[in-house]
């Protein structure tokens, strides 16, 4: 249960939230979609940090780490038990996946059965090869874009074709705000640990353009995720009063703020939790305004 990151999943469910949000306002439910979303994310997101912990621990990156003490690092579970784990999680993701992609499609669809299922492999090797491997692509500066595409494109606009079989352009616009906001928690996460990552050679996008310009990105991310939802609001013609959606980004700005003043890693330990708390909080309160819960 350690090793699994319990504190990870509401980040990795919130793609799947604004993806039923977007089906919802166009008139589709189905609970077994949103049930076997949420699942099957959750599962993929425990393989990947299964595998994290096991990459990371082999290479030695977990050594001098700053965040809290992962299960191969600190003898909780040896490298062997962690494979198993890794193995046992891809299998059950990929189940959960395929039955997930029979209550939306039928047998009917094959081509959108076809493309899912390949969506569903390609979801769990991205999972696994962020760390672990010979040439893992988070040691490559390449993990933003992973983030970017699976938590937010993928998620987002994944989950709302499972409902209604087809994507709209104003959909972009959430996935977008949500895939910066995920990549936001993970150069957080590169921030924080920028001095272990780099002696153990795990070059970030952080190490590569430095701590200051790491910051700047970081401004720069979250930004655009305010801008990109503030406009689906506005092209959506929403009812002002129902856009208290973008309440949640206040203390997205109070995080900014936090981290523009921030000049020592250690210390941004504690922002994590709350950009990824924030992030969940807005797709939450995208799912109840779109629902008219208030």
């Amino acid at each position: 249960m350690h090793a699994a990151r319990l504190r990870t999943l509401p980040l990795s469910v919130s793609g799947i939230i604004v993806g039923t949000a977007l089906a919802n306002s166009l008139g589709f439910y189905n609970t077994l979609i949103f049930i076997g979303a949420i699942l099957t994310t959750i599962m993929f997101q425990v393989t990947s940090n299964l595998a994290n912990d096991y990459g990371d621990g082999m290479k030695g990156t977990d050594d001098d780490r700053i965040g809290p003490k992962r299960a191969f690092q600190s003898g909780m579970l040896s490298k062997k038990e962690l494979r198993r784990g890794i193995f046992f999680s891809s299998v059950l993701g990929f189940v959960l996946a395929m039955g997930l992609i029979y209550i939306a499609f039928g047998k009917e669809h094959l081509n959108y059965i076809f493309f899912f299922s390949v969506l569903g492999m390609l979801s769990i090797w991205a999972a696994i090869k962020y760390t672990v491997g010979s040439s893992p692509y988070g040691y490559r500066g390449l993990g933003d874009i992973f983030v970017f595409l699976f938590f937010g494109q993928v998620s987002v606009l994944g989950t709302m074709f499972l409902y209604t079989k087809s994507i709209t352009l104003l959909a972009f616009l959430p996935s977008v705000t949500i895939g910066l906001l995920c990549t936001g928690v993970l150069n957080l996460n590169n921030l924080r640990d920028v001095v272990s990552d780099q002696k153990h050679g795990k070059n970030t996008l952080v190490v590569k353009m430095g701590f200051a310009n790491g910051k700047r990105y970081h401004y720069v991310l979250l930004m655009l995720s305010f801008f990109s939802m503030a406009m689906y609001t506005v092209l959506s013609k929403s009812n002002f009063y129902n856009a208290y959606y973008l309440l949640a980004f206040l203390p997205v700005f109070l995080h900014m703020h936090k981290v523009m003043v921030t000049n020592e890693p250690v210390l941004l330990d504690t922002e994590l939790k709350k950009l990824a708390l924030s992030t969940f909080l807005l797709a939450l309160l995208f799912l109840m305004a779109v629902n008219n819960f208030l």
